[in-house]
């Protein structure tokens, strides 16, 4: 019940909401882009597809996990609740706020930017060059002003109620699904298979791609490992996302049983569709190209123009109409998918207010039963990560801080089954120990790798999860003052 407005979440969310939630939310830009760079650091058809299949099964392992903590404690906020209560209330703040600072928002500004972006090959007034606004080194194009204006919009929507938020997250998740369907089809059954011959002739050789030339140098031990590790950033920012739905628990129905099932459900048609758009990929282009090459084929995968490998993949077929084409419909992808990040975020933010570990007035619900403060305050954040800039950077650092609550989320199930040995789970994590066990120790050896071989973007990701932590203890020392706002 929220003190101020009367009013208490509303169920609403049925297994098809719920899961709608989790693969809109997947589906964004990220499956028709990350490719060309995981294809130029291991120049391999084979390793690449297996990277992503790796990443695939990860994903899954780490969704029945969360099932069964979502089973436990179905409440607002979700994994916040969980890490909160499976170690402690500065654990649960410190992922609240990189949650705030970087996942959720620097990844709906950069999905913002790409909705414009995209915008802009149907609309070419939408475009950087088109500067309206200039303060010193800080530009604002017609991009950053169609971002900005998509962000707010979405946020008033979802301020209207979640089945205002829901209706506008099922239709455009439905119509990138069945988008993506015929894709498949198309790059199945109609285009050519101009690639595979290629590619079979190093389908296993691991290589790392010259970004000038394209010249291939072998990898082997270290570096290839490394590779490896590198590699699956692209695929794990492209399956983040699926746990949103645990956000918005108390507005699931029978969220005990909704949820877990929806996670299942959702991350495994995601899984099946980024690993058969990547076989269509390796069946119509060969991965190794030539950078700046005149044609999609001799430009390969790796070399995509602005890495739209899916773009690419079917101007065989539709020729000069593919960019827009495709435009369209990351247009709509990325529509959605936006959708479903800013109805859930808020949630957390809402819950950790509750918990006087934010602002008191985002732990209000508006009359229609939503945290229209939290999605506001966030609104108002992305808006900015956008015309700064900085999203991009932040965007670096986000699958590292992603992986550390991944991990500590996961192992939550191990020490909840020892803090809470009687506690009712309507759903117990499938495979447990061992599945967990698993899911944990890929994400530590990534996260190992990651520091070690990619140290730029590792260390700044864990640097914004430790000024958390001072954070934490001057609000803590000053909430009396601070939740009076």
């Amino acid at each position: 019940m929220d003190g101020e407005t009367g009013t208490t979440f509303k169920r609403s969310l049925n297994l098809v909401d719920s899961t709608a939630i989790v693969v809109g939310s997947m589906i964004g830009s990220g499956i028709f882009i990350v490719s060309a760079d995981m294809s130029r650091t291991l120049g391999s058809p084979g390793w690449m597809l297996l990277v992503w299949l790796i990443t695939g099964l990860m994903t899954m392992f780490a969704a029945m996990a969360y099932g069964e903590l979502a089973s436990m404690m179905p409440k607002a906020g979700g994994q916040y609740i969980y890490l909160r209560e499976a170690y402690s209330p500065l654990t649960g703040f410190l992922y609240g706020w990189t949650l705030f600072t970087v996942i959720q928002t620097g990844s709906v500004a950069a999905i913002a930017m790409a909705f414009s972006k995209f915008s802009g090959v149907i609309i070419p007034w939408i475009s950087e060059e088109n500067i309206l606004l200039q303060l010193g080194p800080l530009k604002i194009s017609t991009v950053h002003l169609v971002a900005v204006l998509s962000l707010i919009f979405l946020t008033w929507i979802n301020t209207r109620g979640i089945k205002a938020g829901k209706i506008v997250q099922n239709t455009f998740t439905a119509t990138k699904v069945l988008v993506l369907i015929v894709f498949l089809l198309i790059g199945f059954f109609i285009a050519k298979s101009s690639g595979w011959v290629a590619n079979s002739s190093y389908f296993w050789e691991a290589a790392s791609l010259n970004p000038e030339t394209g010249a291939a140098t072998p990898l082997s031990g270290m570096a290839f490992i490394a590779a490896i590790g590198s590699a699956m950033v692209g695929a794990l920012f492209t399956y983040d996302a699926w746990y949103n739905i645990t956000y918005n628990s108390a507005e699931v129905i029978n969220p005990k049983r909704t949820i877990p099932l929806s996670l299942i459900y959702g991350t495994l048609l995601a899984a099946v569709i980024f690993f058969l758009c990547n076989l269509v990929y390796v069946k119509v282009l060969p991965l190794r190209g030539i950078p700046g090459a005149a044609s999609v084929l001799d430009q390969g995968i790796a070399f995509a123009t602005d890495d739209r490998i899916g773009t690419a993949a079917i101007s065989g077929i539709f020729g000069e109409y593919a960019a827009i084409i495709m435009a369209v419909f990351i247009i709509i992808s990325t529509f959605g998918c936006n959708n479903g990040l800013i109805l859930s975020g808020a949630r957390v933010y809402y819950a950790m207010a509750e918990n006087q570990l934010f602002f008191k007035k985002i732990g209000n619900l508006n009359k229609k039963g939503v945290p229209a403060n939290g999605l506001i305050i966030q609104c108002v954040w992305a808006c900015l990560l956008c015309l700064s800039g900085s999203f991009s950077q932040l965007l670096d650092y986000v699958v590292f801080a992603v992986l550390i609550f991944y991990a500590l989320t996961v192992a939550g199930v191990f020490r909840l089954r020892r803090k809470w040995p009687d506690e009712e789970r309507a759903y117990k994590a499938t495979g447990y120990p061992v599945i967990p066990a698993i899911c944990v120790i890929l994400s530590v050896l990534i996260m190992v790798i990651l520091l070690i071989y990619k140290p730029e973007f590792t260390w700044p990701g864990l640097i914004i999860v430790i000024l958390g932590i001072p954070v934490y203890y001057i609000w803590k020392k000053k909430k009396i003052k601070i939740n009076s706002i």
